[in-house]
């Protein structure tokens, strides 16, 4: 195994291919490979990160190396990884741990492997690096310097720790910075779950009831997405200025017991556990189709799924067959995982760009500020927020307004 270990390395060449090909679509990021290939911000610094492997990631590792890092990588979800990419990864020098398919224990045992690397910087998407290193790798605590994390269940565990005096570093929440989650979590996560459900099911939308569970970010992602298609949105939200927001905007709101009976597709994405749930299966239409893009495969019941049926079945890669005792049929998709990447490629590139130049960004300041930051969990600094947006905008040939010193002395000032 060496110091990686990949499906088939073989695969190597199109999986550079394919990294070429989402370095053409994150020009943010391949600049800031340009400014750190001169000032080597992480010279002998070991990184261990927890992500999706896809060609994006490999943009943001590569581009980590070129400021001297050394990466260590496992991928965040079993089923997640592009084998191809991260074939040429281990063959570009990354120690990286990841392959499509991976067992629960296999996905464990990868992440083990990259914190026995004794990593400077964690990098996380869903907070199992961070919990794993504070439980079982211990030992190896002493050496980080701090972390980021990537998504919005990780957040919320990460706060957890601090909110029990458990974290031991400071960490940057990279999903809090307005270039992440106004762009990744709704347009990223909104495009790619639809295509994700396309791919596994070719169904048309059209007409169809869309219930999604959730209206966060992502949440309003899916939403405006389905509605664009054509399909009746029926939100489904605990928080209620969620759910007054959701019904401004248009949407059927209502709780997940009346939507059950209504729903042709539901879709999750809450961060939270059993959001369908038996009683839910119960009451659903023949034919339901459903599908998770917020969190772990924890969203939609399983257990509770394969207790109410007689037969089960798998009747293409990614969508499974459950027949209930009166006869009706459920279709499960991307076993319950995130459907985005399981049926579909992820984020687009354009997206990430922004994502991972938070994370490259917020990395360089969690170096230059080492020992000055408590452990506990921080935003994203503004000026690095911004930087990026500003970056994104020269990329894209936009130009904005810049406002005369008459104008800033304007909103500086509160006398009349």
């Amino acid at each position: 195994m060496g110091e990686w270990k990949v499906k088939d390395p073989s695969l190597a060449p199109k999986g550079k291919t394919r990294i070429k090909w989402a370095e053409m679509h994150m020009p943010v990021v391949v600049s800031l490979r340009e400014r750190f290939r001169e000032t080597e911000p992480f010279k002998g610094v070991r990184i261990s990160a927890v992500l999706h492997v896809t060609k994006e990631t490999a943009v943001l590792v590569k581009t980590l190396m070129s400021g001297g890092a050394e990466v260590w990588l496992a991928g965040s979800n079993p089923l997640s990884t592009q084998d191809d990419v991260a074939a040429a990864l281990a063959e570009e020098g990354v120690h990286v741990f990841a392959w499509r398919g991976e067992s629960s224990e296999e996905y464990w045992w990868c992440i083990d492997r990259i914190i026995e690397a004794s990593p400077h910087i964690v990098i996380d998407d869903g907070g199992d690096l961070h919990s794993r290193i504070h439980t079982q790798g211990k030992r190896y605590i002493s050496q980080v310097i701090g972390g980021t994390e990537e998504t919005t269940t990780g957040v919320i565990r990460l706060r957890a720790m601090e909110r029990d005096g458990v974290l031991r570093y400071p960490v940057i929440a990279v999903n809090n910075a307005y270039t992440k989650y106004l762009f990744d979590n709704r347009y990223g996560t909104g495009q790619s779950t639809i295509d994700g459900i396309l791919r596994a099911t070719n169904i048309l939308l059209a007409g169809k009831y869309v219930v999604v569970a959730g209206y966060g970010w992502v949440g309003r992602g899916i939403a405006m997405r389905a509605k664009g298609m054509g399909a009746n949105v029926i939100v489904v939200e605990s928080n209620p200025i969620r759910a007054l927001e959701a019904a401004m905007d248009g949407y059927i709101v209502t709780n997940m017991m009346k939507a059950s009976e209504i729903g042709d597709i539901f879709i999750t994405a809450t961060g939270n556990t059993s959001v369908i749930r038996k009683e839910h299966f119960e009451r659903m239409k023949n034919g339901a189709i459903l599908a998770n893009s917020g969190h772990f495969n924890v969203e939609i019941d399983i257990e509770d799924l394969k207790e109410i049926s007689v037969a089960h079945r798998k009747i293409s890669e990614n969508v499974e067959e459950f027949q209930l005792r009166d006869g009706r049929k459920l279709y499960l998709l991307a076993e319950g995982r995130l459907v985005n990447l399981v049926a579909a490629e992820g984020h687009p590139s354009e997206v990430m760009d922004m994502s991972f130049a938070n994370q490259a960004l917020s990395i360089e300041y969690l170096l230059s500020n080492r020992g000055k930051l408590e452990p506990r969990v921080f935003d994203v600094p503004k000026n690095i927020d911004e930087e990026v947006a500003r970056l994104k905008l020269k990329a894209l040939g936009i130009e904005i307004e810049k406002l005369t010193d008459e104008q800033i002395r304007y909103l500086s000032q509160w006398e009349l």
